[in-house]
């Protein structure tokens, strides 16, 4: 078997990791609100959007009503609140989140005094959770394949979306500071992952996170929103770096390819505040 592929007996495993990756519970996604004193850095409110990304999925220490969409105390939009004590917050955030579903199903979390808003989507629109299981369980021509098709979708159907969802924040919350935040780009190039996918196949990814990641700037510039990325932060904490803030395949699954605790706290936390 070559080093780059898993043996069969693992492949159940990595699909299911990749799949969790895309994973949506749309009826849950009513959200925690939680309100705390008033007063505070945040009046008017905070209310946490987005996907996977924001609601922690990885970070673990799930709030037990949260269901599937896992949103996590140790999640950055939870971090800040508990910092900064917002006059309310709403962390309605959800797994497998896409720009139709936030629009669908976590606006009504905003009001026209909502102060703060944060968002994280796009990943899931563009099929990530595609791309992965085809890199991790294909042949690298299919992986490089499957890649150039997310950004295909990025640069022709995604921005429609956005355009879409940003407008609905704006029109329930005109008054808000909204801030979209972008997502790490995976792999450390050249780092310590002896096996698994390719330089290549990594370098594609890495490519394709900085496409999305300008789709995502240039959408929320045009609305007149705030965009702070990420890569700084996770620069040298990528999967294969030494001290990785992002997972691999891991269990339970559902935390694979997501920013585990310390990403969460040094990573989407700071680029968060830096925003502010």
């Amino acid at each position: 078997m070559s080093v780059r592929r898993f043996r069969a007996s693992a492949s159940a495993l990595v699909l299911a990791a990749v799949t969790a990756l895309g994973l949506a519970n749309p009826a849950s996604a009513a959200g925690t609100t939680a309100s705390t004193s008033a007063g505070t850095a945040a009046v008017g409110g905070y209310v946490a959007l987005g996907d996977s990304y924001s609601s922690g999925v990885g970070a673990g220490s799930y709030i037990a009503d949260s269901g599937d969409c896992r949103r996590s105390t140790l999640a950055y939009p939870y971090l800040w609140a508990a910092k900064k004590s917002p006059s309310s917050f709403a962390f309605v955030a959800c797994a497998g989140a896409t720009s139709a579903s936030v629009a669908k199903s976590q606006l009504s979390a905003l009001r026209p005094s909502t102060a703060l808003v944060s968002v994280t989507v796009g990943g899931n629109d563009v099929g990530y959770a595609d791309v992965m299981r085809d890199c991790v369980l294909s042949t690298e021509a299919t992986c490089l394949k499957s890649v150039k098709t997310a950004v295909s979708r990025m640069n022709k159907s995604l921005p429609s979306g956005l355009d879409s969802l940003y407008r609905g924040i704006h029109a329930k919350a005109p008054r808000a500071h909204v801030v979209v935040l972008g997502y790490p780009r995976f792999y450390h190039l050249g780092g310590g992952c002896a096996a698994g996918l390719s330089e290549a196949e990594r370098s594609a990814i890495n490519r394709a996170a900085d496409v999305l990641n300008g789709v995502l700037a240039k959408r929320a510039a045009d609305i007149g929103f705030t965009y702070s990325s990420v890569v700084d932060e996770f620069t040298g904490h990528e999967i294969c770096s030494r001290a990785p803030w992002l997972r691999s395949v891991a269990f339970p699954v559902h935390n694979s390819y997501h920013p585990n605790a310390s990403g969460q706290a040094h990573g989407y936390l700071p680029a968060l505040r830096s925003a502010l």
